[in-house]
């Protein structure tokens, strides 16, 4: 009864914590766009987009340097399938999406990126050099990205330009304590809800591919939600997009970097494959993200979770 209890209030706590941080943390890339004056969007989908994906990172550097790099492969790509069906698609259930045109490319970018992915991996390798080359792609986007960003949003620089220049330094305070914070409700999401979905008696591999995944997205989660609640679709849309190019092409580029990544195509086809899908439902129909696409994209989560575990069994025999 008390572990339950303790659960419980773990769950309870990772909720607040997490409404909290998100709001620091959009503070932060707010504060930070207009410190540095830079268009919003491009803040979003670079700065915001990595900080989110900062446990990814974690994982796939420290699998790396074990040998065994194909554990963040997993996760990585996995965790880009959350992020656009199961986040967005949660979102999007509420109401429609703006997309500005910094999220339009954001989105083009992001479906062409599991096919580059794909085509490296077809020998069943991913060496040093190929991770490089996914660095590289990525550095290439940042600077495109950057140069586009301030093409389309003049006048949102200029407007910015006008208002009294805010520290740079409290506005990276903001985004440091705001993600430690989303991380932090992330770990005690996952700790309360393991623990009571497995007294309920849910299966491990289930657990994972729901409860887990859910806390692990916490961060993209809060911020979407936090940004919509003040009128910053912009932000929230293109946080998540950006993380997935950052997942696919910065982290996947750093771990093969470290140690190449040995796996079979099959292995990654499915998240490849589900990741690619829920890309081509979040391109906007004009300068939206119509809701419909929301119950399409927690339909292709569901979908994914059925294909990995059919997978799973299937190697298990």
């Amino acid at each position: 009864m008390l572990e339950t209890s303790i659960e419980v209030a773990a769950v309870v706590a990772a909720v607040v914590l997490a409404a909290i941080g998100g709001e620091l943390f959009l503070t932060g890339v707010l504060g930070t766009a207009k410190s540095l004056r830079l268009p919003r969007g491009f803040v979003a989908t670079t700065i915001a987009a990595a900080v989110t994906s900062a446990p990814e990172l974690f994982v796939s550097i420290v699998a790396a340097g074990s040998g065994r790099p194909e554990i963040g492969l997993g996760d990585t790509l996995g965790s880009n399938v959350v992020n656009i069906a199961l986040v967005l698609g949660l979102v999007l259930l509420h109401r429609s999406v703006a997309a500005a045109a910094a999220e339009r490319t954001t989105a083009a970018a992001a479906l062409i990126a599991p096919f580059v992915l794909f085509v490296l991996l077809l020998d069943g390798r991913l060496e040093r050099w190929e991770g490089g080359l996914l660095v590289g792609l990525f550095v290439a986007w940042v600077v495109f990205g950057f140069f586009a960003g301030r093409r389309h949003h003049a006048a949102e620089v200029d407007e910015m330009a006008a208002l009294p220049r805010r520290s740079a330094a409290m506005a990276a305070a903001y985004l440091a304590v705001g993600v430690m914070m989303l991380v932090g409700a992330g770990r005690l999401f996952v700790f309360g809800a393991v623990g009571l979905a497995t007294r309920i008696g849910i299966d491990d591999y289930v657990i994972g591919a729901t409860v887990v995944a859910i806390g692990t997205s916490l961060p993209e989660l809060t911020t979407v939600v936090a940004s919509r609640r003040r009128g910053h679709d912009d932000i929230g849309l293109g946080t998540l997009l950006g993380s997935n190019l950052f997942n696919g092409l910065a982290i996947v580029g750093i771990a093969a970097s470290i140690a190449p990544i040995a796996v079979a195509v099959a292995e990654v086809a499915v998240a490849l494959v589900f990741g690619w899908v829920s890309m081509i439902l979040v391109l906007p129909r004009g300068r939206v993200v119509p809701r419909s696409r929301g119950a399409l994209l927690l339909a292709v989560y569901v979908a994914y979770v059925l294909a990995t575990l059919a997978v799973t069994i299937a190697e298990a025999v």
